[in-house]
């Protein structure tokens, strides 16, 4: 399979904006369909196709059945959610559950409906249904969900804080990155590398695992790929100019 065709939801996000940057720059990516609430800013593309409607609740039934929008072509090859939020940005508890959990879950229905056969999650380091605090909750629910829907290939990738610019101001977390700006400028990035990332780093880790696992090359059927912190890390930081090239490769063969 030389290219590969992908929805992604949470295409505004702080970690859905890099992968959508990323798969752009892929010279073996088929087609996008990107799940959107507002237009997406920034250059166009003829593989690029958005689902946009700021009523979440009709995206799932507008979920593509085939990589191609005329609608002659298989099902797209992976599904790729980077898509949540806050709290205080949803407007709170219930709110929140509603997108990182309810909309979430039904567009993986969605997709596993469809046909798609990998499914790429990210969620969060401490991710458990029975934690004890309410984010890690929510997002444990969503993983439980994610394991239920029986997708050929699953990865769940939890990495710990996400560094970056974000839309939405958090005040809480905007301390925190300070921290690890700060510890990578004196330290180096060692010194934050147990407990933050950048969301650019998770964008690529993602994107390399849903390659693999739509050739076939990941884990093996049927089994769950949970990608933690430190190999969030090597997947997304190291070798990433290499494997473009060898796609790049792979593409100019199918061309010849």
């Amino acid at each position: 399979m030389a290219e590969i065709s992908a929805v992604l939801a949470g295409s505004t996000g702080l970690v859905g904006s890099h992968i959508l940057s990323d798969l752009h720059l892929l010279p073996t990516v088929r087609s996008i369909y990107a799940f959107t609430r507002r237009p997406l800013v920034g250059p166009s593309a003829s593989k690029l196709h958005p689902i946009e409607s700021a009523d979440t609740s009709t995206w799932a039934s507008r979920f593509p059945a085939s990589a191609t929008p005329d609608g002659s072509d298989s099902p797209p090859d992976v599904f790729l959610s980077a898509l949540g939020t806050t709290r205080a940005a949803a407007g709170g508890l219930t709110q929140q559950r509603a997108i990182d959990v309810d909309l979430n879950a039904a567009l993986a229905r969605a997709a596993k409906d469809k046909g798609v056969r990998t499914y790429v999650l990210v969620s969060s380091g401490g991710a458990d249904s029975h934690g004890w605090f309410p984010y890690a909750r929510i997002k444990g629910e969503l993983e439980d969900v994610a394991r239920g829907l029986g997708f050929a290939h699953l990865v769940i990738l939890r990495p710990g804080m996400l560094l970056g610019e974000r839309n939405d101001h958090r005040t809480a977390e905007a301390v925190l990155q300070g921290v690890a700006k700060g510890a990578s400028r004196v330290l180096g990035t060692w010194a934050r590398d147990s407990w933050a990332v950048d969301a650019g780093v998770v964008a690529r880790a993602a994107i390399r695992a849903a390659w693999l696992c739509a050739r076939e090359e990941g884990k093996g059927e049927g089994a769950v790929w949970v990608m933690g912190h430190r190999e969030i890390l090597d997947m997304g930081r190291h070798g990433w100019d290499e494997w473009v090239k060898e796609e790049k490769r792979k593409a100019k063969v199918k061309e010849d």
